[in-house]
């Protein structure tokens, strides 16, 4: 089994900024994407943004140039660095894990940002 761990999640002024951070366990395979997702209420879960065990990234629209993903392959971890922060961010953001060679899905439990006055 597999399983992600999220946390940095919590409440922050607009244009403020936030750091996440997904740590997975278990029998991963080397070459994977890892990834975040968000899903707000009322709304469907959609891509925040992702990033292969070999570098390559994608971005939602809405994002770019305000969210930055990394990762650590040798921790498992995978971080999304969130700046200028507006109020239609506010979601669950969940952290994804999709193997390439296995074609594996995993989730985490997620980890609610807020970004309110």
């Amino acid at each position: 089994q597999v399983q992600l761990v999220e946390s940095g999640g919590g409440w922050v002024q607009p244009g403020g900024s936030l750091r996440l951070s997904c740590a997975a366990s278990g029998n991963i395979f080397s070459i994977n994407v890892m990834g975040w997702y968000r899903q707000a209420p009322g709304k469907q879960r959609e891509l925040v943004a992702t990033m292969s065990s070999g570098g390559s990234t994608n971005y939602a629209d809405a994002v770019k140039g305000r969210f930055t993903i990394s990762r650590d392959n040798a921790k498992n971890t995978v971080y999304l660095q969130m700046n200028s922060l507006k109020p239609e961010d506010t979601a669950v953001y969940y952290c994804n894990l999709l193997t390439i060679l296995g074609n594996f899905n995993y989730w985490g439990q997620g980890t609610q940002v807020t970004v309110s006055s």
